[in-house]
C-alpha cells in the first residue's frame, strides 16, 4: 500500500514541478511519477543535510517532494536532458 501512495504522491509532485518549471518536458505519466519519487528522495536528503541529521536517504513530505522534483528538473534541463 505504501508503494501505491508513493506513486500517487510522486505523480502529483512531478506534475506540480513540471508546472512550475517553464518549457516543455517530454515525460509521460510514468516519467512524471519517477520525477516526483526521485524529487522526494532529493528533498528528504536535502532537508536532513540542512537540519544536521546527516546524509540520510529518506522520503520527504509533499512539499519536500515538490521542491526536490523542481531541483531534479532544473538539473536535468541544465544538463541538456530537455530541450525547450
Amino acid at each position: 500500500m505504501s508503494l501505491l501512495i508513493a506513486l500517487i504522491v510522486g505523480l502529483f509532485a512531478g506534475m506540480i514541478a513540471r508546472a512550475i518549471i517553464p518549457g516543455t518536458q517530454k515525460l509521460g505519466c510514468i516519467g512524471t511519477s519517477v520525477l516526483g519519487i526521485v524529487g522526494s528522495v532529493v528533498g528528504g536528503t536535502l532537508w536532513n543535510v540542512l537540519t544536521g541529521n546527516g546524509l540520510d536517504f529518506t522520503k520527504a513530505g509533499f512539499l519536500g517532494s515538490i521542491l526536490g522534483a523542481v531541483i531534479v528538473l532544473m538539473v536535468a534541463k541544465k544538463l541538456g536532458r530537455f530541450a525547450d
